[in-house]
């Protein structure tokens, strides 16, 4: 058996074709979703993965730490972007502060962290799998974990969601996939 990750949908194809003739069966993708990284909606690649049958374990659900409580005031001392790991100053924006901060309300109006609704909202179609967290404590594991106690969400929640879960342009894996994210509205 195999795995990818981080392909586009023809990219997808084309490598389970090539691992099909190949014998081995290709059961697993790992592509990065979130709310502020869409890019396998706009894609296709849910579809892609449902019509082949393969599974989908995403990574970043949280976006690199944006959906959960830890950015709402800006930037913290000692946090990821502050050092200038993987998530860049650049893409913590006023824009982007905005949404997850109506997110973060969202959250608290279901009885939910923001990094709880996060995770349900990856979670809520059957064609995503698993979602794959971070965490440095303990206690983010357990948060993480109490999304399974509400994972439906109403069309009127979800309408609102999508309202501020936009494509932030986040996808640091976006060369991988031979896409170029969509310009910042």
């Amino acid at each position: 058996y195999a795995g990818i990750s981080s392909y586009n949908s023809q990219r997808t194809r084309e490598a389970a074709d090539i691992l099909k003739q190949l014998g081995t069966p290709c059961v697993i993708h790992q592509p990065s979703y979130s709310m502020l990284n869409r890019w396998v909606e706009e894609d296709g690649l849910l579809d892609t993965l449902e019509g082949l049958g393969v599974g989908s374990i995403v990574f970043s659900p949280l976006a690199q730490g944006m959906l959960t409580d830890k950015y709402l005031g800006g930037i913290p001392e000692g946090s990821r972007a502050s050092q200038g790991k993987s998530l860049r100053p650049a893409f913590i924006n006023d824009k982007t502060i905005t949404n997850i901060k109506a997110l973060n309300a969202i959250a608290g109006r279901r009885g939910q962290t923001l990094a709880q609704m996060a995770l349900a909202w990856v979670l809520r179609r059957g064609r995503v799998t698993s979602a794959l967290i971070g965490a440095s404590r303990p206690e983010q594991v357990e948060d993480c974990v109490g999304a399974l106690k509400a994972l439906d969400f109403s069309d009127a929640e979800l309408a609102e969601i999508d309202s501020y879960a936009r494509e932030a342009d986040i996808n640091l894996w976006a060369a991988s996939a031979e896409r170029k994210g969509p310009p910042r509205k």
